[in-house]
């Protein structure tokens, strides 16, 4: 498919400055930063994996049409006569490389404060109503179609979706504002696993992360690399030490002549092994062979 018809499947238009929202005498900055905010929405790394494929998609689209618009050649022949050239389309292989050399990495704050611009404004009422309608009312494709949307926000939606159907902007889906109290649970039991997952996760991320600077701290340091080896193997060791002290203090008792011989115990043990049972001994009596022959005791 050419760009512009997959610009119309996945954004319903092939106006390429509508679907960016900007004027058609937009400056390279206002382009930038349209194309900023849109990619964030569909950027493969921040969506679940069953939207990951079809992310990915809308993000070279976007990535593409950023390409053209900022290019006065190509934007000049799109202009006037409504056409993107795809012929360079094997050239646009890298273009994960392309969005992170235009924009700083993305961090925890930069999505923090998107997602507050994002909740509540009209960007995140027509979201709502897309998912609404591709999912013809059910609400867990809705959870998952939205950004940043979780189970804390069910009940701001549903009042969204229930004025659009009040409006008649939207239709009446039983679905929606029937769904079963068994699929609402099950839903919410599922989220609240994933966000207990997620904080575990975090918290190792953040252990990690600390180790890291820690190590390059000390190596950065004045000090040799030998020697900050050896104070930890030391470290080591005198904790081992001081564990074993502990134990023997609790267990081991202040009298010394409990102190038990191991070495008697293994000799000991040996030499049972090796001396057969009394009942051994009588069942060797009572069928022993002799000659070929079983011989059994005289009554």
């Amino acid at each position: 498919m050419s760009t512009l018809e997959l610009c119309e499947k996945f954004f319903a238009t092939r106006d390429v400055y509508k679907l960016m929202g900007i004027a058609k005498d937009a400056k390279e900055k206002d382009i930038k930063k349209a194309y900023h905010k849109l990619s964030l929405l569909v950027h493969p790394d921040r969506v679940p994996d069953a939207q990951k494929d079809e992310s990915t998609e809308k993000f070279k689209v976007l990535s593409k049409i950023y390409q053209v618009l900022t290019d006065s050649q190509k934007r000049a022949v799109y202009d006037e006569q409504g056409i993107i050239d795809d012929d360079d389309e094997g050239k646009l292989t890298n273009w994960l490389d392309l969005w992170s050399k235009i924009f700083k990495p993305l961090s925890e704050e930069d999505i923090s404060n998107y997602e507050k611009e994002y909740v509540g404004s009209e960007l995140e009422r027509a979201d709502i109503k897309k998912a609404y309608l591709g999912g013809k009312g059910c609400i867990n494709y809705i959870m998952n179609h939205v950004p940043f949307m979780k189970v804390e926000d069910e009940p701001r939606f549903k009042e969204i979706v229930a004025g659009m159907i009040a409006s008649n902007e939207v239709p009446e889906y039983k679905i929606f504002t029937e769904e079963p109290a068994a699929k609402r649970n099950k839903r919410h039991k599922k989220y609240a696993r994933e966000s207990k997952e997620a904080v575990i996760i975090k918290e190792r991320i953040q252990r990690r992360r600390e180790k890291d600077a820690e190590a390059e701290q000390e190596i950065s340091g004045d000090g040799n690399l030998e020697q900050m080896i050896l104070a930890r193997k030391n470290q080591r060791e005198s904790n081992y030490n001081s564990l074993m002290d502990r134990l023997l203090e609790k267990y081991a008792g202040e009298d010394d002549s409990d102190t038990v011989d191991f070495s008697t115990f293994d000799k000991k043990k040996k030499l049972k092994a090796k001396t057969p049972s009394k009942h051994t001994q009588k069942s060797a009596k009572i069928n022993s062979v002799k000659k070929g022959r079983v011989e059994k005791p005289r009554a």
